[in-house]
C-alpha cells in the first residue's frame, strides 16, 4: 500500500473518531449535487451518484439530506451552482499532488489553494503537470478479522477486481472504476465490514519523504483536506507509518 493510501486510511479512521461530521457532510452533499446535475437524479442509472449516495449512507447522513442534495442537482429546488476544478502541483521534496475541488468562486479557491502550497514549501503547477503520474482506480477496504483470504480473493476476482492484498488488519481490493460498484456490492452482500470504498487516484511511483519534509507534507495534506472547497486530495509520497501516526495523533 502506498504512503498516500496509508495516510488516507489513517485520516479516515481519525476522522471517524473525531466525528468531523459537518465538514464531511458538506463535501458529500456537494458531490451528490454535482453528480445529480451531470448524470441525473437516479442512482441506478448514474454510477457517480450511486457511489456518492453510498458514501453518504456509510457516513450516516440522514436520508432527507441526501434527497435534498439530489433535488438541488437536478434543479427541482434552488441551490448553489458548483464548478469542478482540479489543481496540480508539487509538495515538499517534489511529491506530486492532485487537488479536486468543487467551488462557486474559482478565483477565490485558486488563490487559497496556491497559498497553502506556498506555505508548506510546495508550488502549484500547470494543468497536466502531475496527473499523468496517477491511475484512476476503485478501492474497497474490508476488515480482515475472521475472513478467509481465499474466499475474499475468489469473490473479488469473480466480480472484476484487479488485485487483492492483505494490509495489516484489512483486505485492500483494487478495481477499474467501471468494476468498482460490482465489487463493492458483492462485498456488501457477503456481509463483510467495509472500512473504505472510493474511486481514487493511485500513484504509479512514490517519493520517499523523511524528517522535516515529511512533517511539512503531512501538514499540507491536513490543511488541504480541511479546505471548504476541497473534495479529495491525492499525492505520491511515501512516509513511514510511524511518522504518519505521530503526525495524526
Amino acid at each position: 500500500m502506498s504512503g498516500h493510501n496509508k495516510w488516507s486510511t489513517i485520516k479516515h479512521k481519525k476522522g471517524a473518531a473525531d466525528a468531523k461530521r459537518g465538514k464531511m457532510f458538506s463535501k458529500l452533499i456537494k458531490e451528490i449535487t454535482i453528480a445529480a446535475r451531470m448524470g441525473g437524479g437516479d442512482p441506478d442509472g448514474n454510477p457517480r451518484l450511486r457511489t456518492a449516495v453510498n458514501a453518504a449512507r456509510t457516513a450516516n447522513m440522514p436520508k432527507e439530506n441526501i434527497e435534498r442534495a439530489i433535488k438541488r442537482g437536478t434543479g427541482e429546488i434552488a441551490g448553489v451552482s458548483y464548478e469542478e476544478i482540479v489543481y496540480e502541483g508539487y509538495g515538499p521534496g517534489g511529491a506530486a499532488v492532485l487537488v479536486e475541488c468543487l467551488t462557486d468562486n474559482k478565483n477565490r479557491t485558486v488563490a487559497e489553494i496556491r497559498h497553502i502550497f506556498d506555505k508548506y514549501n510546495g508550488n502549484l503547477g500547470e494543468s497536466g503537470c502531475v496527473a499523468w503520474m496517477f491511475d484512476k482506480k476503485g478501492v474497497v477496504e474490508i476488515a480482515a478479522t475472521g475472513l478467509d483470504e481465499d474466499e475474499v480473493m475468489e469473490v473479488a476476482l469473480e466480480t472484476g477486481a484487479q488485485d487483492v492484498k492483505l494490509e495489516g488488519d484489512t483486505f485492500e481490493i483494487t478495481t477499474e472504476p467501471t468494476d468498482f460498484e460490482a465489487v463493492r456490492s458483492a462485498v456488501e452482500e457477503k456481509g463483510w465490514k467495509i472500512e473504505l470504498a472510493e474511486i481514487t487516484m493511485i500513484p504509479q511511483n512514490t517519493v520517499k519523504l523523511e524528517g522535516k519534509k515529511a512533517e511539512q507534507m503531512l501538514k499540507m495534506m491536513d490543511v488541504l483536506d480541511d479546505h471548504d472547497d476541497l473534495q479529495k486530495v491525492y499525492a505520491n509520497f511515501d512516509i513511514s507509518e510511524e511518522e504518519m501516526m505521530k503526525a495524526s495523533a
